[in-house]
């Protein structure tokens, strides 16, 4: 709920013209400055402007303006309305001012490239703009889709951080409920702040992700094989015995073949 009139100008000059409330007084109750209420009084500012009655609106009490005329110190209060709460919640679309709207796409951009898990009716109440022209910029078939650059739409102006958070987080409960979410989803779900207190996890490559026990041999561990010991030097010059004995033969059959001839 606000907490000043409705037609706080118009409730201003009523003031003015029918109570011997002072500026202070006037200002505090209708969110304007005690100069702006002199300037009113004077008839430099709001000229035109018709009084508004509070109390015909049910807005302020005869009882609250005798207490404040008896005490310039007494500030007024507000009536309770029923009718008035969420009157500060804004309808329709946002509106962006002429010398933002040119940068609109690219804050598209910036949102579906960093935040792909926003719906169109987020990113469009976050930036104020159209369904065609986010789905066009996911697309990427936006006729100057080639010249644009993602900027974040906070650092532009076009919505605030807190609103920001508050989408992303609407978008992680989302993903939530519908299943579980990687580690880089849930680090791109969670707000500004809550992502620049993580630490950051040890990760390997996404090239030799899942390589990490992969080996070229088979999966018994081979055996060591025997090492010979030649600590004797001697061996070197010991044949074994088949060798002695294959040797020998050949050379047998070697001679009786050349005392034949």
């Amino acid at each position: 709920m606000s907490n000043k009139p409705l037609m706080a100008r118009a409730t201003a000059v009523w003031l003015v013209d029918n109570t011997t409330l002072s500026f202070k007084q006037i200002g505090d109750f209708c969110g304007m400055h005690e100069l702006e209420v002199q300037g009113i009084a004077d008839g430099d500012v709001a000229t035109g402007v018709k009084g508004q009655d509070p109390m015909s609106s049910n807005q302020l009490d005869a009882g609250e303006i005798k207490k404040g005329e008896a005490d310039p110190l007494y500030k007024l209060k507000l009536k309770f309305n029923k009718a008035a709460v969420g009157e500060d919640k804004r309808r329709g679309p946002r509106y962006t001012p002429l010398s933002k709207r040119q940068d609109r796409p690219n804050s598209i951009l910036w949102l579906v490239k960093f935040h792909p898990e926003l719906a169109d009716a987020q990113i469009a109440r976050l930036v104020g703009t159209t369904k065609p022209t986010i789905q066009s910029i996911r697309e990427r078939t936006h006729w100057n889709i080639q010249n644009m650059t993602a900027i974040d739409p906070v650092a532009l102006g076009l919505c605030r951080q807190t609103e920001l958070d508050m989408e992303v987080q609407k978008a992680a409960k989302k993903r939530a409920a519908d299943g579980v979410m990687s580690d880089d989803e849930r680090r791109r779900l969670v707000s500004t702040e809550q992502s620049l207190e993580m630490t950051d996890e040890p990760r390997l490559p996404t090239a030799i992700a899942g390589l990490e026990n992969f080996s070229l041999s088979d999966d018994k561990p081979e055996e060591p094989e025997e090492v010979q010991d030649y600590s004797d030097a001697d061996s070197f010059f010991n044949l074994p015995e088949e060798d002695d004995k294959t040797s020998t033969g050949k050379d047998d059959e070697d001679e009786d073949d050349s005392d034949r001839t």
